[in-house]
């Protein structure tokens, strides 16, 4: 057969293939852009922007465990004026389609990040990283709460405009994840990112103190791929038409294949690209591969695939959202962080 047509849609937005970053793995594609050209990806999910420049949490902020690690970065970066006058300006130079990942300790923050980055040239789409605590009320971390989750999905909503898709990114520390992504979804969001790291902790039998100078961490890595697949597939069940862009332990094609079997439309690789810089790149010529191999034409015919009943033929029409669809140029839903504080 011909090759597998792997292109595939966030909202309104084609990308050529599924592939994107995870937030805070690959910075804004500097690093990973010495091992291929960062064109050929899906897009590039930039590490999450804050209003000001920050610091990040105390060292040691990253820690091996059992298929997986643990990070408690605390978002360190440069602020907002600096990725707009650096960053985004070098993506769009190297034809990368990006992503931009925002995070904020109150409504307003997430506001005003919304509006900067309005109009800005090479914003793909808005990812709003809303796994950060709420410092106007006791801290609480905004994905945990339905109406906190909506209030900032609302803000982001109307200052960015009409024409960027916005993504909300779920914490799966939570106990209804519909709940929250169904609360995100009629606030504004275009889509959703599932799922964001699981906070968790290690502790040094040695020393016999944290690990980690934050005390707790973001779990990533293969170890949390069955979480992710579970969120995807809550999600979707629940709302058919929400693209979703599945994150959590994709380490080959195969783990690709079963986030969007679950119904992710994208998929997102992070921690892979800590130890195999090109990992995107390897996982998209294996998820084509198994594709192919699978006599799959078109990566649109297996999105969600997995809830049709045993034996069921893949969809030979794509549907609204999907590439080839009969949706309008127009069409507006009304309705994937690395770092833990």
């Amino acid at each position: 057969m011909d090759g597998v047509d792997m292109r595939t849609r966030l909202g309104w937005i084609e990308l050529p293939n599924p592939i994107l970053t995870a937030s805070g793995c690959a910075a804004s594609g500097r690093e990973i852009a010495q091992f291929f050209d960062i064109a050929r990806l899906g897009a590039v999910v930039t590490k999450s922007i804050m209003l000001a420049p920050r610091a990040g949490r105390p060292t040691p902020r990253m820690a091996e465990t059992p298929s997986g690690m643990l990070n408690s970065i605390g978002l360190q970066g440069p602020g907002i004026d600096v990725f707009l006058r650096r960053d985004l300006p070098w993506l769009l130079s190297r034809r990368a389609r990006a992503v931009v990942s925002i995070a904020g300790g109150s409504v307003g923050e997430y506001a005003e990040l919304a509006r900067r980055l309005h109009g800005a040239p090479g914003v793909t789409a808005i990812e709003v990283n809303i796994s950060c605590p709420n410092v106007e009320d006791r801290g609480e971390v905004f994905a945990c709460n339905p109406l906190a989750a909506s209030d900032v999905v609302a803000a982001v909503r109307e200052a960015s405009g009409a024409d960027v898709p916005v993504f909300a990114k779920l914490s799966p520390d939570v106990t209804d994840i519909v709940e929250i992504a169904r609360a995100c979804v009629e606030a504004g969001a275009d889509g959703l990112s599932l799922i964001n790291t699981l906070l968790g902790m290690a502790i040094d039998t040695e020393r016999m103190r944290p690990v980690l100078g934050g005390m707790t961490g973001g779990l990533s890595g293969p170890a949390i791929r069955p979480v992710a697949v579970r969120c995807i597939w809550q999600v979707h069940e629940a709302m058919p038409e929400v693209p979703i862009i599945g994150v959590g332990g994709v380490g080959s094609g195969l783990d690709a294949l079963e986030l969007i079997l679950a119904g992710a439309s994208a998929v997102s690789v992070g921690t892979a690209i800590f130890n195999d810089p090109g990992a995107c790149m390897r996982i998209l010529r294996e998820l084509d591969d198994a594709l192919s191999e699978r006599g799959i034409a078109r990566l649109a015919d297996v999105i969600g695939l997995a809830h049709k009943p045993s034996g069921h033929p893949t969809s030979t029409g794509l549907g609204p959202g999907r590439p080839g669809g009969l949706s309008s140029p127009g069409r507006r839903h009304v309705l994937f962080e690395e770092d833990r504080r």
